[in-house]
């Protein structure tokens, strides 16, 4: 299990971010956080989503609660794209 973590601060240094902005995020749910004997990690499966969220927040100057709102549209919007799909299949069947 240790190999599918990733140590934040570690994480953070190579990165040239701050850990508290990790922190936050798993604070708000955006990510998730374990601590272990003092360590914070952060599985390696959301590496992308917290690579996508540091842009957003360095790059683009959105906030942490700006980011959870873009996430929750862009969530919301796969969804409705899965349905349009699954409609579309479901026409084409019946043509």
């Amino acid at each position: 299990m240790q190999n599918n973590l990733i140590i934040i601060d570690d994480y953070c240094s190579h990165c040239h971010i701050e850990p508290d902005f990790v922190m936050m995020l798993g604070e708000d749910g955006l990510i998730d956080v374990e601590v272990k004997d003092n360590i914070s990690y952060f599985p390696a499966d959301q590496l992308a989503e917290l690579e996508r969220y540091t842009h957003l927040y360095y790059d683009l100057s959105i906030n942490i609660a700006g980011i959870d709102a873009i996430r929750h549209l862009l969530n919301r919007m796969e969804e409705m794209q899965n349905e349009i799909r699954r409609l579309q299949n479901e026409l084409r069947f019946y043509k």
